[in-house]
């Protein structure tokens, strides 16, 4: 995808959301906040059976209630439909993960 495609994408994706996913080189990133550790765990196991469904696994770190995802295709050196599909899902999580 060209950088242009990319911020359409994004714009569409943050287009409903608070936080938004930025773009940072090759990648796109963010940072979700839950009340405790118990929440962001399901919510990290909830969003890894997403990735394995896609066959693209995230960059990731939780560190007690926040968890921060980077997604990018190595292998395309770059984002692409897989990242931005994977980005849709974890929102969809989020929303979920918050009673």
């Amino acid at each position: 995808m060209d950088q242009q495609e990319i911020e359409k994408q994004l714009q569409v994706l943050n287009s409903k959301i608070n936080n938004k996913w930025l773009l940072s080189n090759d990648r796109i990133k963010k940072e979700f906040k839950f009340r405790d550790f118990n929440e962001a765990l399901n919510f990290m196991v909830r969003v890894g059976r997403h990735a394995e469904d896609l066959d693209h696994h995230p960059d990731w770190c939780n560190v007690y209630d926040i968890v921060s995802i980077e997604l990018t295709t190595h292998s395309a050196k770059g984002i692409t439909e897989l990242d931005l599909s994977l980005a849709s899902r974890i929102e969809e999580e989020s929303i979920l993960a918050r009673p």
